[in-house]
């Protein structure tokens, strides 16, 4: 699919906000128009197993089995010729969009969504669906809206994974233009995306052709899912045998939300990506990764978790994730750098055996690079880096590359497995006019 395709299904998909003009405000377009876009993707993927589900489950019912045993039978009533591996979700309901009918529509729909498994459940719960069903039946809305998303084909023949990646950060960051959010919280450019990944992956790029590879991916501030799903699309076009295990955390409830819906219909385990803020509640305290990457949010200060960010590093030091010192407390882009690199697959296992290491490539603008003199906690965090040899290279991007910022940015790639010529070496790229529009 061509840039322009998606950004065409984007904006026929947006122009649902003529609908919602006059009866809600510009900042809650995208509270309905995501969730009903997931929704039909969703409902897409499920096209071609869905008789085969409903017919199992009418079977199985009788039976009065568990939630947990029930799935087992439905998820491998989703395996198809095109698919033997099945799909990790699944509707039992007759119903789907286009057979809502216009009376009693708001109980068919929300009967609908309950039929889904659990992990596509609570997607919705995240996105309040329930609420925003409610108030478009009370503006005579919902059927019209139904009915459009109902004749849109989101199908996968039409519009890839990576496409319908494309087309929720496009919608996104239509929503926070017209709620006037910043949408550089939610939202990395796709080339930045691609350049950071590669410049990760590229160095084991041998390794990861082998047989039997299983790997790890990460990102602490895992918006969309976008730098999951490229590091995945990275390694299978090497080796599509490989496995890859994707795991997250996202703080704001609709980005996780897409996030994990992306996910699940790659065939993720989806319990790995997790809500909360990943400063003060990490929520995958014990595990390590083999690669990492990240854009966390720029300049955002840590005062509403100043304490608990401050309780580790005196308590802890080392052991926790803040040993060496703490930034100013209005600028946290160093705090997940150092989450990063507490993160990293040891280059030696427990049992003495030498494994791969870890491999981090992070976005940060220039403050972590030049902010806080001798003595000041960036400077210290700094010095920490550069004296465990962990910094391996750093990109200046062209400016304006962000939505809604010309601020300079960098790429930070980090390992602690550097390769013998380049052990005790930093290596400075300035590709800021090394662009095309």
């Amino acid at each position: 699919m061509t840039n322009n395709n998606f950004s065409q299904t984007a904006a026929f998909i947006w122009s649902v906000a003529d609908l919602l003009r006059g009866d809600f405000k510009q900042s809650q377009y995208g509270r309905v128009i995501l969730p009903f876009t997931l929704l039909r993707r969703l409902e897409c993927v499920l096209e071609s197993s869905k008789d085969a589900v409903v017919t199992e489950y009418q079977r199985i019912q009788p039976m009065k089995l568990p939630e947990e045993a029930q799935e087992k039978f439905l998820l491998r009533a989703t395996q198809t010729p095109q698919n033997a591996d099945g799909l990790a979700f699944f509707n039992t309901s007759p119903m789907d969009l286009g057979k809502m009918g216009q009376t009693n529509i708001k109980s068919n729909l929300e009967k609908y969504i309950q039929s889904f498994s659990k992990d596509a459940r609570e997607i919705f719960e995240h996105f309040k669906f329930d609420e925003f069903v409610g108030l478009l039946e009370d503006a005579n809305l919902l059927y019209k809206i139904v009915k459009k998303f109902a004749t849109t084909d989101l199908s996968p023949k039409t519009i890839s994974n990576h496409d319908m990646g494309l087309v929720f950060e496009e919608l996104i960051r239509r929503f926070a233009e017209s709620s006037n959010e910043t949408a550089g919280e939610h939202f990395t450019p796709r080339d930045i995306v691609r350049l950071t990944t590669s410049l990760v992956f590229m160095e084991d790029d041998e390794a990861l052709t082998k047989d039997g590879i299983i790997r790890t991916i990460y990102d602490p501030t895992a918006g969309t899912g976008g730098f999951l799903s490229s590091g995945m699309e990275y390694v299978h076009e090497l080796n599509p045998n490989a496995v890859m295990r994707a795991f997250g955390q996202e703080l704001n409830p609709e980005s996780y939300a897409i996030c994990k819906a992306d996910m699940l219909i790659k065939g993720q385990d989806v319990s790995r990506i997790k809500l909360g803020n990943t400063l003060s509640n990490d929520q995958l305290p014990a595990d390590a990764f083999d690669y990492m990457l990240s854009n966390p949010p720029f300049g955002v200060d840590w005062k509403k978790i100043e304490e608990e960010i401050k309780a580790e590093h005196l308590q802890k030091g080392f052991d926790g994730r803040f040993g060496p010192g703490l930034p100013r407390v209005s600028d946290g882009s160093l705090l997940f750098l150092m989450h990063l690199i507490s993160k990293m697959r040891d280059t030696r296992s427990t049992d003495g055996a030498v494994t791969d290491g870890g491999r981090i490539g992070i976005i940060l603008n220039g403050s972590p690079l030049f902010t806080g003199g001798a003595g000041s906690g960036e400077s210290e965090i700094r010095r920490y880096i550069l004296e465990a040899d962990l910094l391996e290279a750093i990109v200046a991007l062209p400016t304006d590359m962000f939505y809604n910022t010309g601020i300079a940015t960098y790429v930070w790639v980090l390992t602690n497995k550097k390769a013998p010529e380049r052990k005790g070496k930093v290596q400075l790229i300035n590709g800021a006019n090394l662009s095309s529009k």
